[in-house]
């Protein structure tokens, strides 16, 4: 938990401050039962021995409504960012906490919650080695009725389909392969946990030994990690729906940046200024580091010098100048035509394994090219609504 909010707040930190600053008292309701859970959780284990039967289920269920009501108020958060609901309009708390995506994701959790559990409790329930297999069968059957729920998936990761916005269910869809893949992946690795499930552990009463366990819960968690996966990226390009873009730009912001330049205002120098060429890789080299850093690497995983190594020079200027309809998961470029040429000439340069000599681009042509690509993108997302409402002006 510190590991993820450290990671977060240096590569996200916008949008971590908007929801604290948005659900401060909401954190600290979800955060006040957290600590009851690891209390709860704590003293079974370490006191449980001394304590009669009664007073160590009642720690466990005081465990158990801990940890599902720590997951109500993250769910809530989350779900947020990428249906906000009547927040975006309002501002009201409760508005984007009870959004459209909550109860779908809620149940859906929940589902996935106990799935996990019952799986690592047969596990553990063949490491029981004062229990005879006979009275672990019992203990099984009754564990597995703990994956009946799981029925309810298709059902439920329907609903929440229907609800987020379209865009980010054509991405899921079929739009964008690796989430189409990640999909799939969590959908069929969650289709043969039920079945077996179903079939094996509720229906045939089969035992399942330590090994088969163990196996069916790693594959579902990594169906709950390919399942966050898409969560994350269905909300692409915002981190809170409608109104943070993924790179800490607000829509608002966008026309702004447009006109004066994104770095323009930049106060923060660049490492290794000296190693630049010219002014221009250095303002390419600001604006990657302003725009695209949040998401991109250099050279590295997901790099640009990789994505864009197979464009033309004019295609980098036109793809760059109409990002959000290049990459419809990109938010739209924030800067002026000669951020762009910046960018272009920086990539350029990475490619050519950065000489200590590069050319300016300073071609008025070349501007105005780019600033009619910039105008022809305009400044909002390339969802199909928008491009029909283009195409209809």
């Amino acid at each position: 938990g510190v590991a993820m909010w450290f990671t977060t707040i240096q590569i996200s930190a916008r949008t971590i401050g908007v929801m604290v600053d948005e659900f401060h008292w909401v954190w600290a309701t979800e955060w006040t039962f957290f600590c009851l859970e690891i209390v709860a959780g704590y003293a079974f284990y370490r006191y449980g021995a001394r304590l009669t039967d009664r007073a160590r289920m009642r720690l466990l269920v005081l465990y158990a409504v801990a940890a599902w009501m720590s997951l109500f108020w993250i769910n809530g958060i989350l779900s947020w960012q990428l249906t906000p609901g009547g927040w975006t309009q309002s501002g009201n708390v409760w508005a984007g906490f009870f959004n459209p995506s909550f109860f779908p994701s809620l149940i859906y959790r929940t589902v996935a919650s106990m799935t996990i559990a019952a799986l690592i409790a047969c596990a553990v329930a063949n490491a029981l080695t004062n229990v005879g297999r006979g009275d672990r069968a019992v203990i099984i059957f009754r564990i597995a009725l703990f994956l009946a729920p799981m029925l309810s998936m298709p059902l439920l990761g329907g609903w929440y389909l229907a609800v987020i916005p379209e865009e980010s269910r054509t991405s899921l869809l079929g739009g964008s392969a690796a989430m189409t893949m990640f999909l799939s992946l969590a959908v069929g690795a969650s289709l043969l946990i039920g079945l077996y499930a179903f079939v094996g552990l509720i229906w045939k009463r089969l035992y399942i030994n330590g090994a088969t366990a163990t196996l069916l819960a790693t594959l579902a968690f990594g169906a709950s990690a390919a399942g966050e996966f898409v969560r994350e990226g269905a909300r692409k390009p915002y981190t809170i729906g409608q109104a943070l873009y993924a790179n800490s730009i607000t829509p608002e912001e966008m026309a702004e940046l447009r006109k004066v330049g994104s770095v323009t205002n930049d106060p923060y120098p660049l490492r290794n200024h000296g190693a630049y060429p010219n002014d221009q890789v250095r303002l390419g080299a600001k604006v990657f580091r302003f725009q695209c850093s949040v998401c991109h690497t250099v050279g590295g995983a997901n790099g640009l010098t990789h994505l864009t190594g197979s464009w033309t020079e004019d295609q980098k200027r036109m793809n760059i100048a109409k990002l959000q309809y290049t990459k419809p998961f990109m938010p739209p470029f924030a800067g002026n035509n000669h951020e762009v040429e910046g960018m272009v000439q920086w990539l350029r340069w990475l490619k050519a394994d950065r000489p200590e000599r590069w050319p300016v681009s300073n071609d008025p042509e070349i501007l105005r090219r780019i600033q009619g690509w910039l105008d022809e993108a305009g400044t909002d997302p390339a969802s199909a609504k928008g491009r029909k409402h283009e195409e209809g002006r």
